[in-house]
């Protein structure tokens, strides 16, 4: 049997909070699914590299689509491109191996080395999706019908599974996962998290460009609130434009839209609400 792999404690390039870092070595004792939500820009996604550089497992990604089906994580059999060969006499058609695809899932479960799969936004699919994976998922077992083989793990491979909440997952679906929401991080630990992507960085700066950040955030009405991701460009952009201090003294995004904001508002209603409420506070000043 494969020797357990080492604890989750975070990387050099991945703050983990307490709470996350039981989660994931909750699901690898388990060796259930971790299913892992959370607002965009939470480091969802980045988890599954770093619980896999962490453990020293090769990474299988499969990244869904509003297109993708649950078969296409098994296998694909391209019955097209066998009858083109046959009408062309290719000897390739006499082995139907030749036309099976192997799915994310097969590679997982036939790699020589614990792998950590990733099944990224799986709330994109259809509704049916997650529930075509139950059986595989809990099996970790499926045939191959047209070769009449049976694809099985010997060992489960660590699950990550990430969504957007963009769908409701099925209940049977959710049993079988052990689930963790990522919270959007505090003050304390974005200050962490920016530090590790910019060691060294100005303090006043950090603090100026959060007050600012945070305070957007709680804006009413946002349609879309600034991530994590977002901050660190937009502290990017305010390094390399030298930005003047002054320019974030005044922390209020109601009275002006803050400077490079196309790193933080992505789109036109959220940038003419504050150009609304900075011309509001122009007029009214308190």
């Amino acid at each position: 049997m494969t020797e357990q792999p080492q604890r989750f404690e975070g990387t050099s390039s991945y703050i983990a909070t307490e709470d996350l870092k039981v989660a994931v070595n909750a699901a690898v004792t388990l060796r259930r699914p971790l299913l892992v939500k959370g607002e965009p820009g939470t480091g969802k996604t980045v988890l599954a590299h770093e619980v896999a550089k962490a453990t020293g497992a090769p990474l299988i990604e499969w990244n869904i689509k509003s297109t993708t089906k649950a078969q296409q994580g098994l296998y694909e059999y391209d019955a097209v491109a066998r009858l083109r060969d046959g009408q062309l006499g290719d000897e390739r058609v006499h082995d139907i191996s030749n036309y099976i695809k192997k799915g994310k899932l097969w590679e997982a479960f036939t790699s020589p080395e614990l792998p950590v799969l990733l099944i990224d936004e799986i709330d994109k699919a259809d509704i049916e999706f997650p529930n075509d994976l139950l059986q595989e998922l809990d099996r970790m077992s499926f045939d191959v019908y047209e070769t009449h083989e049976r694809i099985e793990a010997k060992e489960r491979p660590i699950v990550v599974i990430t969504s957007n909440n963009e769908k409701e997952l099925p209940d049977a679906f959710l049993r079988r996962c052990f689930f963790h929401y990522i919270k959007f991080p505090d003050r304390e630990t974005m200050r962490e998290i920016i530090e590790v992507h910019y060691p060294g960085i100005q303090k006043t700066l950090v603090s100026k460009a959060m007050d600012i950040f945070y305070e957007l955030r709680d804006v009413p009405g946002l349609k879309k609130k600034p991530s994590t991701s977002e901050l660190l460009d937009w502290l990017k952009l305010l390094l390399n434009e030298d930005m003047p201090m002054d320019v974030l003294q005044d922390s209020n995004p109601n009275s002006a839209i803050p400077p490079l904001h196309g790193a933080l508002l992505k789109n036109e209603q959220d940038v003419m609400m504050f150009e609304r409420l900075a011309f509001m506070a122009r007029r009214n000043p308190s």
